[in-house]
This record gives C-alpha cells, structure tokens and sequence, in this order.
C-alpha cells in the first residue's frame, strides 16, 4: 500500500463527475472517520486489485492500496473485498475509487467527522416532543407541528378508574404517537450512562432547543422533558401506568391533528400498574436523581423520592405482567420476566443511597447467574435490562461496593466485550450481527453490542474494542448491502421513506432518526412478498408502509447518540 507524499494533476477528473448511488460496488461510511481509527471499505465487482483515495475536491491521490482476498457474507450471500486505507490520516473529504469497480460515495475524515452525527441523532429527540409546538429551526425549513395531545390522558377501563390525569409531554415513543414506560426507560436510561462517560464532551453541544442556553446542559435538558412526562405516569401508591396511548394507532396524520382519545392503559386487574414499567422508571429516576444534582437540587430530589416510592410496591408485586386489554393494539412492551427491571432499579436506588437491602439484590443475582451475566450474541434491549444493573454496580465508584460482585461484573463483560470484537474482526461484513440478530430493530442491535463493547473498554482500554464499536457505527452509515445510511439527513444517500408519521408526504424525512433495519421476520406487508430465500441481511425495503423493518424508535437512537458520543473531541461550553 502506498501513501502519496507528492502529486501532479493527471487525468483523475473524471472520478469526480461519477455520481455514485445507493447501489454503488463501494460501500462505506458515508459520513467518515476518525483519523487514528481503522478505515475500511467494501467492494463488489472489481475487476482488478487495486484501488485509490482521492482528494474530493481536486481529484488527486493521497492513498492506494491492494483489495483483500474475495470473501462471501452468508447473511447476505455477497462476496466483497476489502478496501484497508488507515494509512489515510490527513484530514480531508475523499472518495474511493476501484480500477473496474467503481467509485464511492465521498467520506470525511477528521477529529470532528461525527459532530455533526451526533448533533443531529440527539436533537431528533427534540423532533419527537409531544404537547409542545416543535420547529427544527432556519436549518430545517417546513420541519415543524403545532402542539399536540394536550388531552393526555383518561383512564382506561383497564386501569381500573375513571377521569382524567394530565400527563402532557414526553417524547413520541416511534411512528407512531404512543408514549410507553418502558421503552423511555432504557432509551433515557441509555442516554443517561452516556452522558456520565462522555459528558465532558457533550456539555458544549447546543441542540438548539427551546431550552438551549439555561442552566442545564442541552444534552440534560432534551431528556429532562421526557422525564418529567414519566413522573406524570406514577400513580399515587408508587406503581407506574404501563403506557399511554389510543386504543389503536391513528393514520398517518400530522401530530396535532391526530385527536383520538388517549388513555392510562391498565393491565386489567389489580394493582393495574406492571412491574416492568415501574422498575424500570425507578431505575431512571434513581439515575436522574445523580447527574441532574449538580445542575437542579430540586428536581433530583424529586426524582429520588419517585424512585423510593417504587420499591415497596414492587416488593409487593415483582412480577405483574402487561399484555393489551381487548380492543387495545397500540405497543405492548410485555415482558413475563421482571427480575432483570428490579435489577437495575435496585442497582441504581443502591448508587442513589447506600441502602444495603438494594446492594443485595444486585449481589445475589450476580452471585446466582454466576459467570454468564452476559451474552454475547444477544445484546441487552428494553426487555433484557440487566446488563444496566450491573453496570450501574460495577461503576458507582461507592467504597461500599463489594469487590467480589465488581470483579464478577467487570470478567464477564471483558469476556463478552472479546467475543464480541474477535466475531466482528473475522465478518466478511465488518459487523457484529449473527445470523438470528436480523430481527426487528436489527440495527439497534449493532449498536448495542457497540455499546457493550464501549462498556468493557471503559474498564480495560482496548483499541479492538473500541474499533469493533466502531465498525457497527460504519454499517449503519452506509458500508451495508444496500449502501444506504440508515440514518435520515447523514450521508450521501440516507433512506428516505420511515414508517415515522409526521414525515408522511415530506420530500425528505425528519433528520436524524435511524431505520430498524433487515428483518428475517418479515412482519409487515411490505417485507412479507420477499422470496423466502432472502438472506437474512437483504430483509429491508425503504418503504413507508414496513414498520417491521423501517420504523423508527426512540430506543434505536439512543445507543446510536451513545457511540457518536464516544467519538466526540471534548467540546467547550
């Protein structure tokens, strides 16, 4: 491989009249990479071995090199080869041409390459505000509601009461405009985890939102909105409401007109709350109570006292499961296992407090689960939340921490972490998924392992680790069978059509919101007419009407913001 150290102006014009496509033989990420960071790209179809980087704006080389060896992905049944161009460490925008292959989409390369990655993946929280006027601003021209659901919300047969409680705000929880306990648990307990890893360099990233400028940080202050709309959600015994949502989903109608009646949705029977929707917000209340402190006394000891509430009802009922009542299709969030959401709200009511009874739970879970406490083919999601629990133990910092349990936590995530990064070294598709990943939300998988990944490396720095994060973060962005960005507003060619409601009849989408990805499910009309011979990676169509495989969640964003986060140089106030 060859880094150019001098350059004359031959005939390598022609590269930058080629406009290359969402189905271009080069596949990469479309919005860059970080200078001292691998530098991978996939190539279909060439003819030869060689291939080049060329300075975007002038048509010049700076880097060849030889492509690997031809390898076939069963995912996706494609064979490919490797463009390797880490050598490339001069800032820049480039292209990378193959000879009789192709040429690809143009890529950054910088210290700052994901800023503006970050900025947009985080401020599509502010985009999905529910019960405030939301205008993304002079940038985003026509990306705008009038405030909505202001009649949130009633209560349902099922919850076992009659009337009205307000619970206006929240965020949006998908396409659709349902706000659901548990989902905003792991989404803004996520989120929360990263700003205490990367805080110092998300302090100075201005999402322009109405709150921009206050005292909190705008990280903090996008979601502080959503947890004050989960405060609203705890009923007066310290049980927490499941969801609120209209008993079916509305058409695809913008927000405000959409006026359905919206309701407190009860499990049916008493107590009516779930355990999981409790846990969960105890969790995230307990967290808040910690990092909103420095910035808000008075609301992180609201939030304590909403997290110490839950405990007692929770003692009473560990296990209370949510399935829809009759008539109701909106989300379920189900979950027959509550004992990894009472995990993590005891982990973090124990950082919170100190309390031991709290301590020893986390203990004898860790204790009973023994070296197994993760997998590392299946990441944590909204219905496996104890890998938040354990985490939460094994960085409270607290002298009170037992080494015993810290120890146990921080081998099985170096394990996993290892797992993880030796499968993505040795994919023919640069990735973490495994065959059975392809599932709904596929890409938020990806970035889930990433963040798992990012978790060991926090305990014991490795640069394969945090190159393996990397790489997912490079398939989301483009180096994918499709060479498309599943981020909307990133990258030369991002999808365009989201099962996502206020971006119905847009030429483009609201920015910043990331597609579900491939789906071997198939559960919707759109993906079911695929032959069932479609690979497992090939499972997508960028069509509205897949919610199986297009829709987007706030869920999915929030460990896309955590690895972009992890990416950021520290940013001044």
């Amino acid at each position: 491989m060859k880094l150019f150290k001098w350059m004359t102006p031959i005939a390598f014009t022609s590269i930058l009249s080629l406009t290359p496509n969402a189905h271009s033989a080069v596949r990469l990420d479309q919005v860059g990479y970080l200078p001292d960071a691998p530098k991978l790209a996939l190539v279909e179809g060439a003819t030869r071995d060689s291939f080049r980087v060329l300075d975007r704006s002038t048509g010049l080389p700076l880097y060849s090199g030889k492509l690997g060896p031809r390898r076939k992905d069963p995912d996706s049944g494609r064979i490919t080869r490797q463009a390797d161009f880490s050598a490339l460490t001069q800032p820049g925008t480039y292209v990378l041409e193959t000879t009789g292959g192709g040429v690809s989409d143009p890529f950054r390369v910088g210290a700052d390459a994901y800023r503006y990655a970050t900025f947009l993946s985080m401020r599509s929280y502010y985009g999905q505000r529910c019960g405030i006027r939301v205008d993304l601003g002079p940038k985003f021209p026509g990306y705008t509601h009038d405030a909505c659901h202001l009649k949130d919300g009633f209560f349902h047969p099922s919850s076992g009461r009659k009337g009205f409680k307000k619970a206006v705000g929240g965020w949006h929880d998908a396409g659709d405009f349902g706000k659901y306990v548990v989902n905003s648990g792991i989404t803004t307990g996520t989120l929360l985890v990263a700003w205490e890893f990367y805080g110092d360099r998300l302090k100075g990233l201005s999402l322009e939102i109405p709150e921009s400028g206050g005292k909190i940080p705008d990280f903090l202050a996008e979601i502080k909105w959503n947890l004050d709309w989960m405060l609203e959600m705890q009923d007066q015994d310290g049980g927490v409401w499941h969801k609120l949502t209209s008993e079916t989903f509305c058409p695809f109608i913008p927000p405000e007109t959409d006026h359905d009646k919206r309701y407190f949705i009860g499990t049916g029977s008493a107590p009516f709350k779930s355990s999981a929707a409790t846990a969960d917000f105890a969790a995230v209340m307990a967290a808040a109570s910690r990092i909103y402190r420095p910035y808000d006394r008075a609301f992180a000891d609201k939030c304590l006292r909403a997290a110490e509430r839950t405990w007692n009802w929770l003692d009473l009922y560990p296990n209370v499961n949510f399935s829809n009542p009759p008539n109701v299709r909106t989300g379920g969030y189900g979950d027959r296992d509550c004992s990894d959401e009472r995990l993590w709200a005891a982990a973090e009511l124990w950082r919170a407090t100190g309390g031991e009874n709290y301590a020893r739970l986390v203990k004898n879970q860790v204790a009973q689960r023994g070296p197994g406490l993760f997998d590392a083919e299946n990441p944590f999601g909204w219905s496996q939340v104890a890998a938040l629990g354990y985490w939460a133990y094994a960085f409270s910092g607290r002298s009170d921490a037992d080494p015993g349990t810290v120890s146990a936590i921080r081998k099985a995530t170096l394990e996993a972490a290892e797992k993880i990064a030796d499968r993505t070294s040795k994919s023919p598709a640069l990735q973490s998924l495994t065959t059975h990943n392809f599932i709904w939300g596929s890409n938020s998988v990806a970035l889930n392992y990433s963040v798992m990944l990012l978790m060991a490396d926090r305990m014991e720095p490795r640069e394969e680790f945090r190159d393996a994060a990397l790489e997912n973060l490079h398939y989301v962005l483009g180096r994918n069978p499709f060479g498309v960005s599943w981020v909307t507003g990133l990258g030369s060619h991002p999808f365009m059509h989201p099962h996502h409601r206020p971006s119905n009849g847009l030429t483009a989408p609201w920015p910043g919101l990331l597609s579900g990805g491939p789906n071997v499910g198939k559960q919707d009309p759109v993906l079911r007419p695929l032959p069932p011979d479609t690979p497992p990676a090939l499972c997508w169509v960028d069509a509205q009407g897949s919610y199986a495989g297009n829709e987007v969640a706030i869920n999915w964003n929030a460990p896309l913001v955590f690895v972009l986060a992890s990416t950021l140089e520290t940013l001044k106030p």
